[in-house]
């Protein structure tokens, strides 16, 4: 008889974010994007909402005992490589998501802090943000706020290059151990372009500008991507210039589905060239 091999050890990563109904972002995206880079990806939801490619018409928040249980059943059994966050809703889960973190000890964090929307729309309330601040942000490795996001954090406008480095500053101050503002929001040269600064190496990462309305979903893949990266073993500036390229051929292949911002497609690099 053959001796039983030891089975491979499967890279697994945790998503704690919101259920996106119309399937573009949130859980659906992050899974999707874990299963692109075949990392078996598991969750602890948030919230539930119901949206389509025109907008939320409603969100139900689970209690923050339940986000933690989800936390604790994934870590306890399955070991986690990698952990992202998303739309963690109020200052009790984030609060509650940063104590288990800090307890548990998974594997690196990322963090999307989902506080406004790239079109400027605040989502959460002040309290939320100073959690943020003061729980969540301290155990991350990388956080990837868009433009909107890092001038909440750091506290100016952003309208140069020089705005966006002095902003990922001013953010990594805030005790994450990398930075990387997006340049999406951006007008002009700078959209697309994004600043990585984690207390030493200040990078600018672009690789081309993708005109299209389907950008549905673009920070939940990118952070996942990041995260899964992570999860296969990458060094954090690697993981993130990976999840960037990923991110770019995905956002090139738009998919015709709804009226209002659609998805893209997460299994783009499959498809014929």
């Amino acid at each position: 008889m053959r001796p039983m091999e030891t089975p491979k050890r499967v890279p697994t990563a945790l998503t704690i974010a919101g259920s996106d109904s119309g399937g573009g972002a949130g859980i659906q995206a992050d899974l999707n994007t874990f299963s692109y880079h075949r990392v078996h990806g598991t969750t602890a939801l948030t919230a539930v909402t119901a949206q389509n490619t025109r907008g939320v018409t409603r969100v139900d928040v689970l209690p923050a005992a339940s986000v933690a249980a989800q936390v604790d059943a994934v870590i306890d059994d399955l070991g986690v490589g990698a952990v992202k966050t998303g739309m963690l809703v109020n200052a009790e889960i984030i609060s509650v998501v940063a104590w288990r973190l800090k307890a548990l000890k998974p594997g690196p964090l990322v963090v999307d802090p989902v506080m406004v929307s790239r079109a400027g729309a605040r989502l959460i309330d002040d309290s939320a943000v100073g959690a943020l601040k003061e729980h969540l942000l301290p155990l991350a490795d990388v956080v990837t706020p868009n433009r909107h996001e890092a001038q909440l954090l750091s506290g100016m406008d952003l309208q140069t290059l020089e705005d966006m480095k002095e902003a990922a500053r001013r953010i990594h101050q805030l005790g994450p151990r990398a930075v990387l503002v997006k340049g999406g929001g951006m007008s002009g040269e700078l959209r697309g372009l994004d600043v990585w600064f984690d207390g030493e190496r200040m990078e600018t990462l672009f690789l081309r500008s993708v005109k299209t309305h389907n950008t549905h979903g673009t920070g939940c893949t990118l952070s996942a991507a990041i995260a899964a990266w992570m999860a296969l073993g990458q060094a954090p500036f690697e993981a993130t210039r990976r999840a960037k390229t990923f991110v770019t051929s995905a956002l090139e292949h738009p998919l015709p589905l709804g009226q209002g911002h659609g998805p893209f497609s997460h299994f783009s690099p499959l498809e014929p060239s």
